[in-house]
C-alpha cells in the first residue's frame, strides 16, 4: 500500500495547520479548547476536513480577540492583489499589492 508522504492534500492546508500550531505554541488558546472547538464543529457542521478546521480557527480568533471574519477577507484580498501584481513564477510577497488594490 503506498502511503502518502504528508496528510496534507494541498500546501494551503499544512500552512492552516502550521498557524493553528503557532497560535497555540504562543499562548493565544490551549490545545484543549481547540481540539474541544474543531471537534465540536466537526460534528454538527457538514463540511470538508479543511473547511471545518478554518472555519473553527476563525472563530477561535474571533472568540479571543485576535482578529474578525472582516480582517481575515481583507487580508485575502490583499495576497490576492500581491499575487496578480507578481510576475510568474516569482514568490508572492504582501507589499506587491498596488495601495488600494483588493
Amino acid at each position: 500500500m503506498n502511503e502518502p508522504d504528508t496528510p496534507f492534500e494541498e500546501p494551503w492546508q499544512a500552512h492552516l495547520f502550521a498557524l493553528t500550531v503557532a497560535l497555540n505554541e504562543a499562548g493565544h488558546f490551549t490545545w484543549s479548547e481547540w481540539t474541544a472547538l474543531f471537534g465540536r464543529r466537526k460534528r454538527t457542521v457538514d463540511e470538508t476536513y479543511w473547511a471545518v478546521w478554518s472555519d473553527a480557527l476563525l472563530e477561535m480568533l474571533e472568540r479571543k480577540r485576535l482578529c474578525g471574519a472582516s480582517d481575515v477577507a481583507a487580508l485575502a484580498a490583499r495576497w490576492q492583489a500581491a499575487a496578480r501584481a507578481t510576475p510568474h513564477g516569482q514568490p508572492i510577497a504582501l507589499d506587491a499589492a498596488p495601495a488600494g488594490d483588493a
